[in-house]
């Protein structure tokens, strides 16, 4: 075969494997296509039979194959926990001390004692019948003797912070609490557990309500999180706020920006023109008229909603149609300048995972969610799958070398890092999705590297969602709520049973502190918070 014809059959070769090689990549992107089809029937199919959806991508490990080797606690060895279990008898009171007799032959000797330790736990029920003493005064006034405050429809205080544990700590349902109480005897109804979850409510709102603002106010971050909501037959949205010291659980009809300011703010219908405010405005693209409007005017506090709105359709706001919406700019601000008016997130970081709401003063970006994105990428070929491996094991060593950075704050390192996080981001490598991802993180670089100028906020929101998987257990077991009494009850309740557990304080002891029978009195939980925050 002469020179000519091999030139020849090599091009041919070599237009036959570039047509395969298109071919593949067609047939690749068509089978992730069907996988991804596939999945959606499957979790369609366990919707119908109302069994929870498999995730569809596993995750990623990041954070737990970046941990630097003997500084975490317990870390396993050879797949054994290195953790040593030692004794807690030193947490003990010992109540009795019995002592036990052996038959011992003639000509024993006595040895001393082998001693053990024995915890036991007695639940009887008690019915208590109180005669409570009628007085009639001159002026023909009754008077009936007072029960224990602890006393609720009937059923004792010990009764009722039982009930409150096994529902809110426990997730158990009343349906589950009535059966375990009749059969230890107790005679209950589920209408009467219900009663018993929701009574008292004011108190520990009132609690929970002042440890979101002394967290707030004290805390030098919080991380952030929400999760769908289902109340009165409706959808809504939960959003978690908390820190180290304390954890707060706001549930509403929507979670846009400006019902996160309004749960910053603590609830209350509270709008303030400020700096802040107009500030936040600004920054916002509102137009400068409007500003100097709302700048102008000598009223620049409002107690409630309607003030407020009444006050915006006076300047004529509410009647302007232009895009960004300057009703609602303007309510964002001016809950903003309640909140900085209050002196709450004076210097805190709010860290999230890129949800838009969530945008709001000193914010920081979550690690694990950005490299997530990169993760759930589908290559089509072996290079983009190249690409994406590489990709993903920079972004795994630069989120190391942000851990150490946390260990060790240097500022002399912050330059650096911020020279390798470009070299990281701005790389092209041929894969157009990965590309346009790491360009759009590359464009949050300031809030990925927020550490290096406050190193102790958190790389992640790991917090955030421990905090959220307990409401999202209980909507998994009990659903939604309908009433609003329901629902914030079992907001107050878990924020504070999640508050507790950060505090290290048991929520058993709590609540019998709070309903008058606990043997030793807790503090208020702000000025716990506000002590435990650096």
């Amino acid at each position: 075969m002469t020179t000519p014809e091999l030139l020849g059959v090599v091009r041919e070769l070599i237009g036959e494997v570039t047509r395969l090689r298109t071919e593949n990549e067609k047939l690749n992107r068509a089978l992730a296509k069907l996988k991804a089809e596939h999945q959606a029937v499957k979790d369609e199919l366990a919707r119908l039979k109302r069994l929870p959806p498999r995730p569809p991508h596993k995750p990623s490990g990041m954070d737990k194959g970046t941990q630097v080797k003997g500084s975490e606690a317990g870390e396993e060895k050879g797949g054994r926990s290195t953790r040593r279990r030692g004794s807690h008898l030193d947490k003990l009171k010992i109540d009795e001390t019995v002592v036990v007799r052996a038959s011992a032959p003639a000509g024993s000797r006595h040895k001393g004692y082998e001693d053990i330790v024995v915890q036991d736990l007695s639940l009887t029920p008690t019915a208590t019948r109180y005669r409570r003493e009628r007085w009639e005064t001159p002026e023909g006034k009754t008077i009936v003797a007072e029960l224990h405050p602890g006393i609720v429809g009937g059923y004792g205080p010990n009764l009722h912070r039982l009930a409150l544990a096994l529902h809110f700590a426990g997730q158990m349902t009343c349906e589950r609490i009535v059966a375990l109480l009749n059969g230890m005897g107790v005679v209950i109804s589920k209408r009467q557990v219900v009663r018993l979850l929701t009574a008292k409510l004011e108190l520990f709102r009132a609690e929970d309500e002042a440890v979101l603002k002394a967290g707030l106010s004290s805390a030098p971050y919080v991380t952030v999180d929400d999760t769908s909501a289902r109340h009165a037959g409706k959808n809504g949205y939960t959003t978690q706020i908390g820190s180290a010291s304390f954890a707060a659980f706001r549930t509403g009809p929507a979670k846009s920006r400006l019902a996160f300011l309004s749960r910053l703010c603590g609830g209350a219908p509270f709008h303030v023109v400020n700096g802040a405010a107009l500030e936040y405005m600004k920054g916002r693209s509102l137009s400068q008229i409007v500003i100097d409007k709302l700048a102008g005017h000598e009223t620049r506090i409002f107690s409630s909603q309607q003030q407020w709105m009444s006050h915006l359709r006076a300047l004529g706001l509410t009647d302007l149609k232009v895009a960004p919406d300057p009703v609602t700019i303007a309510s964002e601000g001016a809950l903003w300048g309640a909140i900085r008016h209050q002196g709450l997130l004076k210097d805190a970081v709010i860290v999230s995972d890129d949800a838009g709401q969530f945008h709001v003063g000193l914010h920081a970006l979550c690690w694990v969610h950005a490299e997530r994105l990169v993760h759930k990428l589908v290559p089509a070929n072996d290079k983009q799958r190249n690409a994406v491996a590489v990709a993903k094991r920079m972004i795994w060593w630069f989120y190391g070398r942000l851990k150490d950075y946390k260990l060790a704050p240097d500022p002399e390192q912050a330059a650096p890092l911020r020279a390798q996080f470009d070299r990281i981001f701005n790389r092209r490598t041929g894969h157009a999705a990965l590309d346009a991802l790491l360009k759009r993180l590359h464009r949050n670089k300031d809030d990925l590297l927020r550490v290096l100028e406050r190193p102790g906020i958190p790389l992640n929101t790991n917090a955030s969602e421990n905090d959220i998987r307990a409401f999202v257990i209980k909507r998994k077991i009990s659903g939604g709520t309908v009433s609003d009494r329901g629902r914030d009850a079992r907001d107050v309740m878990l924020g504070l049973a999640k508050t507790c557990m950060k505090l290290k304080l048991s929520f058993y002891h709590y609540l019998g502190a709070r309903l008058g029978i606990g043997a030793q009195p807790i503090p208020p939980l702000p000025s716990l918070v506000r002590l435990a925050s650096p």
